[in-house]
């Protein structure tokens, strides 16, 4: 007997939830987004100028920049809390390479420096997965050492200059109306959302949600997280750059700036704990905090609530991520419990120890039974015959 079974028919999906599927955890900071530039639109009347709207991109840019790194660690599952000093430390060095080497080229300057932003990274990276210690510990211990340095260096008042040639990137347009920092921004939002679509960002993402099963699958867990501090490092010493050009040499550029890094990454929807989240919105979410300290500084509030700002919005990106995550862990069962396929039944084992494998018994030969032995005859010893 052939038994037939009938398949769903699902519905149309609507846009709402497709929306929400495509956007994912990122989708608040999109409208968050959206209403802040609104809102800055209707408090200054010039703000979408060309000229106004794309200076705010460009003072954006080197937080873009640090999103972007600080988001291939957290979705890790880990942290890096020198990123603001490794800021500083290429702003300073530029201003004392230039003031050794008054002739040194601007592209020769950048790629040492992001050549060094790596590997501090590295050193990170592999004190993190080597020696175990924990990336909280590892990059803030980095961070005094970075700021001491130089503070030692300098004596809190750093000396030498930057020049017009490397500060292009920071203050400078490119074909005359476009900033180049917006285009460092494009250019490196769209290498890190590549690497995420690659195969070693789907094993980064992977990492972050589960190292046991990621180490199972035969990840190399300990290579890829240590990747991704050394490319938060040269993501940092670039963003330096930006820095150095657009507000020139200072002992105290880079302050404070991981934290904001942190700040734009939970804002984006990345969970702290790692495993979930997109660059698209963490570097949003830089935007997004840009224009919030903008816009609170049209309304005259006072700069120096901004880390209260930022206090605020940690808390409550992480609780609602918190909430959010709980939630979709209640409604999605695990494979185990998912209901069997249609047209078959489903089998509880019975509670207790696994019963024990049954074993057929050896088979033997069956025992061969000898014929009956006739008794020995009687012969007569009178004929030689046996006895009647």
């Amino acid at each position: 007997m052939t038994t037939t079974t009938a398949t769903p028919v699902q519905g149309p999906v609507r846009l709402g939830t497709r929306l929400t599927q495509t956007l994912g955890t990122a989708l608040p900071v999109y409208v968050l987004l959206a209403l802040l530039l609104g809102a800055l639109a209707v408090t200054d009347a010039g703000f979408y100028e060309p000229d106004r709207f794309l200076a705010f991109v460009r003072r954006a840019a080197p937080l873009v920049l640090l999103a972007a790194g600080q988001y291939l660690v957290i979705v890790s599952g880990h942290f890096d809390l020198s990123v603001g000093a490794i800021v500083t430390t290429g702003v300073v060095a530029a201003a004392e390479i230039y003031h050794g080497f008054p002739g040194a080229h601007w592209l020769v300057v950048t790629l040492a420096l992001v050549a060094a932003g790596a590997l501090v990274g590295l050193v990170n990276g592999l004190i993190t997965t080597g020696l175990g210690v924990p990336s909280f510990i590892t990059t803030l211990g980095m961070m005094l050492i970075l700021e001491g340095g130089v503070f030692y260096w300098t004596g809190g008042s750093p000396t030498g200059y930057l020049p017009d040639d490397f500060r292009a990137l920071g203050r400078q347009d490119a074909f005359g109306w476009l900033p180049w920092a917006v285009l460092v921004c494009a250019v490196v939002g769209a290498a890190v959302w590549w690497l995420t679509r690659s195969r070693w960002g789907r094993t980064l993402i992977a990492t972050g949600d589960s190292e046991r099963a990621a180490e199972l699958s035969g990840v190399a867990t300990a290579r890829v997280r240590t990747l991704a501090f050394v490319l938060s490092g040269a993501a940092a010493a670039l963003a330096a750059v930006l820095v150095g050009g657009f507000s020139g040499v200072s002992a105290q550029a880079g302050s404070g700036m991981e934290f904001e890094a942190i700040t734009a990454v939970v804002l984006g929807g990345v969970l702290l704990g790692g495993g979930r989240g997109s660059v698209l919105g963490a570097m949003a979410g830089a935007f997004a905090l840009t224009a919030l300290f903008t816009l609170l500084n049209l309304r005259g509030v006072s700069g120096s609530l901004e880390p209260t700002v930022q206090g605020l919005i940690v808390i409550a990106a992480v609780a609602v991520g918190a909430a959010n995550w709980s939630r979709w862990r209640r409604r999605s069962p695990s494979r185990n419990d998912q209901p069997p396929p249609p047209g078959t039944h489903a089998t509880t084992p019975p509670a207790g120890p696994p019963p024990a494998t049954e074993t057929a018994p050896p088979t033997t030969a069956p025992p061969t039974t000898a014929p009956p032995t006739a008794a020995p005859s009687k012969e007569n010893p009178s004929t030689g015959g046996p006895t009647a």
